[in-house]
């Protein structure tokens, strides 16, 4: 097949044969393929037929010459011309005849040329059929193999599956999906904590360690109502809480509206807190605002009664709830001294085991109300000579001797849960030998509270506008110390935006870290947040 392609290319190739290279040429293609025999012998006999017909043309040719000649000759003897002009017929006719023959032979070539054309066409044509076909057999052998593939491939799965159908099932075991741990309710409230803190910027984050009058936010004489110049306040400075005395208390209406349109003002959830310890010190129950009345905790203690703390609790901390409050400075934790002129009738009495056991009971009834206590004022001021309000005061007893009394009520509510502890001014020197007031001491507030009793709650500071602070630092240096030394709030400082201004500049400065203050937060909104997961 290969040696006809060549030979049909060179065909094409060449362009015109010479009769010796087309005579060779037609052999090869006799020795090469049999499809080719019946054309070349249709080509020799056209050939022979062609000299044939060559011969039978000579032949008449001839005869017409010899006619000729006759008919010249009868001329010649008719018109009796000379035997010189039958010379010049002859010549005549000689050249006549070279003319037929090479005539004949041109026609020969052009028939020569046809034929080796129609041949390259044959040849190709050869080719080309049997290339079609040796396609179409490989495209028809690879259908037929993928078929059989398939086939084999079904006959397989078939045979499979019916073997699987006729096996026993064996016994399906499922598994149980892997229990899904659901956080903690702590996990969950330290999530939030922990989101809300992380979009404040620092200047909210340090306002809110603060707890003021809105009078000293606000600019405005006594505040009754909470509107515009409220709203704009909370925007300037969010700060953590709001306490309100009795010239802030009108009426039931008055209160409730004011401490209900203050809470949506605040970017951030807000302390609005009160002093009612039941007795002599209740800014609710002895405004004209009817509630029930709670007997002083002296008159409490007395009776021995537990139930009597925790029902007090629940009162007071149930019409608190009611008005608009969450966090209520009570109860008093101190345990008193005899014939004690600056505690009088708001302790629990003088036996610390007694007062330890109705601090815990109250604590519990008050905040199962929603109100948050903070007992006060740590670590003791029962036995205080003076008042704090007044200047500076000093208890002279050891660490130990507090342990065994003083800390007792404090221990006992703080097993109770109670949110926040108050920290006294006093200068507690058997604790803090430099004789810094406790709320400014790094040593009683981390030392002991936290460290020793192990108090992880919120820790405020007593006013700091009392005269134990104001006549021996400035409003600036007591904030800053109160961070310091471990407070989380700062309870209605004396000059406000300066206690601000000086506790910004010590985090910017890092006097004071950011997550100090981050620290300090996490506590304050988690009782803050407390009631969102419940």
């Amino acid at each position: 097949m290969g040696k006809l392609f060549n030979r049909a290319k060179d065909f094409f190739d060449d362009g015109e044969f010479d009769d010796d290279e087309l005579e060779d040429d037609e052999e090869d293609m006799e020795d090469d393929e049999d499809i080719d025999d019946d054309d070349d012998i249709e080509d020799d006999e056209d050939i022979d037929d062609d000299d044939d017909i060559e011969d039978d043309e000579d032949i008449d040719d001839e005869e017409d010459m010899e006619d000729e000649e006759d008919i010249y000759d009868d001329d010649d003897i008719e018109d009796d011309e000379d035997i010189d002009d039958d010379e010049d017929i002859e010549d005549d006719e000689e050249e006549l005849e070279d003319d037929e023959e090479e005539e004949d032979e041109g026609d020969r070539r052009e028939y020569r040329r046809r034929r080796r054309i129609r041949n390259q066409i044959i040849v190709y044509g050869v080719v080309g059929i049997f290339v079609a076909i040796l396609v179409g057999v490989g495209i028809f052998a690879g259908h037929r193999i993928s078929t059989s593939i398939k086939e084999k491939r079904l006959a397989q799965e078939q045979a499979e599956l019916l073997a699987q159908e006729q096996t026993e099932p064996e016994d399906l075991v499922i598994e149980a999906p892997p229990e899904i741990e659901e956080a903690t309710y702590d996990e969950q409230l330290e999530e939030i904590v922990n989101s809300c803190i992380s979009e404040m910027p620092l200047e909210d984050k340090v306002a809110g360690l603060f707890i003021v009058t809105p009078e000293s936010l606000t600019g405005v004489g006594t505040v009754t109502q909470a509107g515009e110049g409220t709203q704009n306040a909370l925007n300037e400075y969010a700060v953590g809480g709001f306490i309100y005395f009795d010239k802030n208390i009108e009426d039931k209406e008055q209160l409730t509206e004011m401490l209900s349109n203050t809470t949506p003002k605040s970017k951030y959830p807000i302390f609005l807190t009160v002093d009612e310890e039941g007795g002599e010190v209740s800014r609710v129950a002895n405004s004209s605002i009817e509630v029930i009345q709670v007997d002083d905790m002296a008159t409490i203690g007395s009776t021995g009664d537990t139930s009597a703390a925790y029902e007090a609790g629940v009162t007071i901390g149930s019409y608190l709830n009611e008005l608009g409050f969450n966090l209520n400075f009570a109860p008093v934790a101190d345990v008193a001294a005899a014939n004690d002129e600056v505690l009088g009738n708001r302790s629990f009495g003088e036996d610390a085991a007694v007062v330890a056991d109705m601090t815990g009971s109250i604590v519990e009834g008050m905040e199962g109300t929603g109100i948050s206590a903070c007992m006060k004022h740590f670590p003791g001021i029962g036995t205080s000579e003076g008042d704090t309000h007044d200047g500076r005061v000093e208890i002279t007893k050891s660490l130990e001797e507090m342990r065994t009394s003083e800390f007792l009520p404090f221990e006992a509510g703080i097993e109770s849960g109670v949110d926040c502890i108050m920290v006294s001014h006093v200068v507690a020197s058997g604790i803090d030998t430099e004789g810094v007031p406790s709320s400014l001491s790094e040593p009683v507030i981390t030392t002991v509270l936290r460290g020793e009793l192990g108090y992880d709650g919120i820790v405020i500071t007593d006013a700091l506008n009392m005269s134990a602070i104001t006549e021996y630092y400035t409003s600036e240096e007591a904030a800053v110390m109160a961070i310091e030394a471990g407070a989380d709030m700062l309870l209605m400082p004396e000059d406000f935006e300066t206690a601000y201004n000086a506790v910004l500049t010590a985090v910017q400065d890092g006097t004071i870290s950011e997550e100090r203050i981050n620290e300090s937060l996490r506590r304050i909104y988690r009782v803050k947040y407390a009631d969102k997961l419940e």
